[in-house]
């Protein structure tokens, strides 16, 4: 038996089958719904449940705590419906959603950009082969079934000229993936991927100055939608604050100051937290979502674009709410590892 899921204030409606989550079937069938790591870990697809019933599959709480379960907050990722249910999510597009395909790609590069950081560039098998969103995500499926997802570095307009999706891998020690990465894998190696996911990217129907908020491979779909602002000549101002512990952290600084000139509307504040003696570092320091609100300490006629580790997106997200940012202008992408998920 399916159920009828009624998103508000759209009024979209989609149906479940039995034992799927709401948000699966909403992408099964075009609905695009907001979400991040699709497994319960980062509470981006958190959304309040009007009425009907929905039983939770395993997630962590910073996710989706008890509380806020007993207020009538449901997650989408891995909420399955037991009835006809109506929930108000702020982010369903009515159009613009690409086709979620699988594909073989074949390992074009890998440049070193740090110390634990590579700059992996796969080739498509065409120019037309995949559609995406500037800020979107593709999922690495392994040949043991699990999956690791990483953010689209190019902005989509670059596939006209060389059809490639850039990359940028940490190296996460033991991990599955980014040992392998940073291992056995080389040049011209076959992968395999599926996407695009993710409801993070630009939202252009809005002249409201941006935030662009990104700690570590964060910077990843940031530097997508920069370039798709400069190639769109989209000229809202427009701040990027990138924090890291050290300045070798920010592995990309040289590829953005190139950007300045072009862009009149863009600003770059580096942020460093625990730079050493060595580093001779004079710039910004401190926690990079808190040097937001030391420049900008009312934030009610911004929107935000937070990506990377949980901790600061989730810290941007209360604090930033607290000084005026409206929900429904914080856009984010929580880069939750295997590890997070568990």
């Amino acid at each position: 038996m399916t159920f009828c899921i009624t998103v508000q204030p759209s009024g979209r409606q989609f149906d479940s089958a039995p034992g799927e989550a709401m948000l699966i079937a909403g992408i099964r069938q075009g609905i695009g719904l907001p979400y991040g790591c699709k497994d319960g870990a980062c509470g981006s697809c958190k959304c309040k449940l009007l009425s009907g019933s929905v039983v939770h599959g395993p997630h962590q709480a910073k996710a989706l705590s008890p509380e806020e379960e007993a207020a009538g907050y449901v997650l989408t990722c891995c909420g399955v419906a037991q009835s006809d249910v109506v929930i108000e999510s702020r982010q369903v597009t009515e159009a613009g959603a690409f086709p979620i395909k699988k594909m073989p790609v074949r390992v074009a590069s890998m440049e070193r950009a740090s110390h634990d950081v590579i700059v992996l560039t796969l080739q498509l098998p065409s120019a037309d082969a995949f559609q995406y969103h500037a800020g979107q995500y593709v999922e690495f499926l392994l040949r043991d079934g699990d999956r690791r997802s990483y953010s689209m570095a190019n902005a989509p307009h670059t596939q006209a000229s060389t059809p490639t999706v850039e990359l940028h891998v940490r190296h996460m020690p033991g991990g599955k993936f980014t040992d392998h990465v940073f291992g056995p894998m080389k040049d011209k190696d076959i992968l395999r991927i599926e996407g695009p996911y993710g409801s993070f990217y630009l939202r252009e129907d809005s002249d409201k100055p941006m935030v662009l908020l990104a700690s570590g491979t964060g910077f990843a779909p940031i530097k997508a939608l920069i370039e798709h602002m400069r190639h769109t000549g989209i000229t809202r101002p427009a701040t990027l604050y990138w924090g890291g512990r050290r300045p070798t952290d920010l592995y990309q600084s040289a590829w953005i100051e190139g950007q300045l000139a072009a862009m009149p509307n863009l600003r770059y504040v580096p942020v460093i937290s625990d730079a050493l003696a060595e580093d001779a570092w004079t710039g910004r320091t401190g926690f990079v979502h808190s040097a937001v609100l030391q420049d900008i300490p009312e934030l009610s006629g911004h929107e935000v674009y937070a990506c990377g580790a949980p901790i600061v997106v989730e810290s941007a997200r209360r604090e930033y709410a607290a000084a005026g940012l409206p929900e429904e202008a914080f856009f984010a992408d929580s880069f939750t590892s295997a590890k997070d998920k568990l």
